[in-house]
């Protein structure tokens, strides 16, 4: 087998191993491992795995609706009235 398959399965497997609380879970979290292995930057060529593959930045979508539920708790809106802002 070759050496870089090797560290590679090195590395997924010790990702897996921080993230897996029991072996029967293990395939529950094998996209988020794989996710984190692809866009973690390699030192040894200063990009990540997805970088090469699409020649762009990894996008990592965040949760926008926490900044509008804290909006939402500080203003005292009732969520009915929330939805009707947002959606008119």
């Amino acid at each position: 087998m070759n050496d870089a398959i090797k560290a590679t399965n090195k590395n997924i497997k010790m990702i897996m191993q921080k993230m897996v609380f029991t072996f029967k879970d293990w395939h529950e979290i094998l996209p988020f491992t794989l996710h984190a292995y692809r866009t973690i930057i390699r030192t040894s060529i200063r990009a990540t795995p997805y970088f090469l593959v699409y020649g762009m930045k990894v996008l990592i979508q965040l949760e926008a609706e926490i900044s509008s539920l804290r909006v939402l708790i500080e203003s005292k809106l009732k969520e009915t009235d929330w939805v009707k802002m947002r959606y008119e």
